[in-house]
């Protein structure tokens, strides 16, 4: 097999809660094994949250995929023994067992990845009340027109009763599906 000297991100599979450990395991041990121009950048994608504890709310980081960390590295024989043997490390996410190298990721599932821990992921707001009369702009009640009834700000969806057939029903919708009457 020809090893291709391209750096890719692969997925680790790790003891759960033992993802930050094995980040900062896995970067010490390419710098003291020198495998730098081999092991990148690890990253552990985790989204902003707010919880509320003791009536007081805190922001806090919780991890999008539990027991798994995400590594960009060239996989050469040297790096996969490295990394395969950082110590909370259970395998590669992709490899077939009996010593195969693992998949890459593809490049669309690595930009979203990215993009995820670029972007503030807290809870979406909206500028709306209970009463106000909103346009909805996707789904199946498109273009219709309705008063607010409820927002549920936990979920992030407002609920608008529409007029249907002569009845007042109420639809389920997210904050991004309605905008202001016009």
């Amino acid at each position: 097999m020809v090893e291709t000297a391209e750096k890719k991100w692969y997925v680790l599979h790790t003891y759960s809660g033992y993802e930050d450990k094995v980040k900062s395991d896995l970067l010490s041990r390419a710098q003291s094994m020198g495998m730098q121009d081999f092991i990148f950048r690890v990253m552990v994608p985790e989204e902003k949250k707010t919880e509320t504890v003791r009536g007081k709310e805190q922001a806090i980081e919780e991890k999008i995929f539990p027991g798994y960390v995400l590594v960009e590295m060239v996989m050469t024989d040297e790096s996969w023994f490295v990394v395969r043997n950082t110590p909370n490390v259970t395998g590669f996410v992709g490899s077939h067992g009996g010593g195969s190298k693992p998949s890459p990721l593809l490049e669309e599932e690595v930009e979203r990845l990215l993009n995820l821990e670029n972007e503030d992921l807290s809870k979406p707001t909206i500028d709306f009340e209970i009463g106000d009369t909103v346009t909805i702009t996707e789904g199946p009640f498109s273009g219709m027109a309705g008063k607010i009834t409820d927002i549920q700000e936990d979920k992030a969806k407002v609920y608008v009763s529409i007029d249907m057939f002569g009845r007042a029903t109420t639809a389920e919708l997210d904050y991004d599906q309605v905008k202001d009457y016009e």
